[in-house]
């Protein structure tokens, strides 16, 4: 993809195939010109932001980008988030301010997304656009996981697009958890896609 040639990626928490994968699923609704804006829960630094902005701005889509993160880290684990491999993942880490997440907006001189900041267990379904065509979650956890998809699920337009992170993560297996027991009740098209799990309405 032409943008990943063009510009830097800023942060270590995603790579150039992870970034493509999730550009490439929502490349595909704004290609069939599925109606809705785009959210990302859980920002962090603003790497995957910056790269869905200029393709927002690629296709010249009238669309707005949200972004939601607590700006203080990781949230507890529960029992669903156990695994010896995730050990690092603990209250706290990965921790990122807002100040630096607007910064490198400013720095690459594009348009600022609307910012909610907060704990996604406190976020209702005031707080999301009311029409959705992407959604990246990015919670890492089961429960931000789970509270990210009962917030942006209503809101989906037909042919909408979902992808969550650490889908296949052996550290993160509450990820994992989340989206299977949600997708038992609310039925759709799942496919893996090395670490990502993209589901489509």
């Amino acid at each position: 993809m032409q943008l990943l040639d063009s510009y830097p990626i800023i942060s270590d928490q995603v790579d150039r195939a992870e970034l493509a994968r999730i550009l490439a699923a929502f490349e595909q609704t704004l290609a069939q010109n599925v109606p809705g804006d785009v959210v990302e829960l859980g920002c962090y630094v603003g790497t995957t932001s910056l790269f869905l902005q200029r393709l927002i701005l690629q296709y010249k889509a009238t669309k707005q980008l949200h972004v939601y993160d607590s700006f203080e880290g990781l949230p507890p684990k529960t029992a669903h988030d156990a695994s010896p491999a995730g050990e690092q993942f603990k209250a706290g880490e990965l921790r990122a301010q807002k100040s630096v997440f607007i910064r490198h907006f400013k720095q690459a001189g594009l348009p600022m997304p609307i910012i909610h900041k907060g704990w996604f267990s406190d976020l209702t379904l005031a707080d999301t656009p009311d029409v959705i065509s992407f959604a990246f979650l990015d919670g890492d956890f089961y429960e931000s996981i789970h509270d990210s998809l009962k917030v942006v699920w209503p809101k989906l337009a037909p042919g909408a697009i979902v992808v969550v992170d650490d889908y296949q993560a052996e550290a993160l297996p509450g990820a994992k958890r989340a989206v299977d027991e949600w997708l038992k009740t609310h039925p759709a098209r799942v496919r893996v896609v090395a670490s990502l799990a993209v589901i489509q309405l």
